[in-house]
């Protein structure tokens, strides 16, 4: 089988450097999709400046219930496989993660893989070395290539794995509309706007955490500051730990390093509902910064 390459145009030009307004084939409705819910949350804060507590409480809820299944569930268990849960519990935090925006979990291994196959060469799907920042933050989702499940991830192309491809148009919509329920406010708060702020946080691990530089030409780096802000994606700030040691599900090495997924796989563990968890080797403990 031969490995994937990123698409090029008819000219041989990379797809960063194609319009910014101008999805890849079979890719408009993630096109769409992201336009919709900008436009939706602008509109809400304009309304809506400030939201009732019942409102942001539970925005506040499914953004970090979301963050744990992104960071828990997609990256850290079935990416990785650094760690093994309890199959309710997986698929609870599947849901959780969908629900808040991060698609299905074969699409997103699939790029994640990729990712790390290439990190910070040409064929990284999502490099702000090659593509520049906003590549990196958000055009890749509708400019680069679809995910190639078959050949990254063939193992969630069925069973369980395989209904949620299905349902994540139904899952995204849901959690767009629900909160309708507790009238307008409800419907911009917990929809678009909780949307966009977790779109942007974890789009931060593509873009803010690769801007980095070292002696090995790795460009990921640690932002601290990113991490109270990040509750989209918890630990995941401490990117460099994590591309120092890929096969580790701590990412938080030092006291310091907050590490919310860390700790609540920790948790799963004390009571049973997770194991195989795998700690990160003692050299990695002086990557830091």
């Amino acid at each position: 089988m031969n490995e994937p390459m990123i698409e090029t145009t008819i000219s041989n030009r990379p797809p960063w450097e194609r319009p910014f307004w101008k999805p890849t084939k079979g890719k408009g409705f993630i096109f769409f999709y992201l336009i919709a819910i900008h436009v939706l949350a602008v509109t809400g804060l304009i309304l809506f400046p400030l939201p009732s507590l019942r409102v942001a409480g539970l925005a506040l809820l499914f953004v970090c219930l979301g963050g744990l299944g992104t960071t828990v569930c997609y990256h850290r268990t079935l990416s990785h496989r650094t760690v093994k849960l309890n199959k309710v519990i997986e698929q609870v935090l599947i849901f959780c993660a969908m629900f808040n925006g991060s698609g299905a979990p074969a699409s997103w291994v699939a790029y994640h893989r990729h990712h790390h196959s290439k990190s910070d060469t040409p064929e990284d799907i999502s490099s702000p070395t090659h593509g520049g920042f906003w590549w990196a933050h958000l055009r890749w989702l509708y400019q680069s290539p679809r995910a190639d499940t078959q050949y990254w991830c063939p193992e969630f192309n069925q069973g369980i794995y395989k209904v949620w491809t299905y349902a994540e148009v139904p899952v995204i919509l849901l959690s767009l509309f629900c909160g309708a329920a507790l009238g307008w406010q409800g419907f911009f708060w917990i929809g678009a706007v909780r949307l966009i702020y977790s779109l942007h946080m974890q789009c931060f691990v593509n873009s803010l955490t690769h801007l980095g530089h070292s002696a090995d030409g790795d460009t990921s780096q640690n932002v601290w500051w990113l991490g109270p802000l990040q509750m989209a994606a918890w630990g995941e700030n401490w990117h460099r730990n994590h591309h120092s040691n890929a096969g580790s599900a701590r990412f938080g090495l030092r006291w310091w390093q907050i590490d919310f997924g860390w700790y609540f796989i920790r948790a799963l563990e004390a009571t049973g509902f997770a194991h195989n968890v795998r700690r990160p080797r003692p050299a990695n403990q002086t990557v830091a910064n």
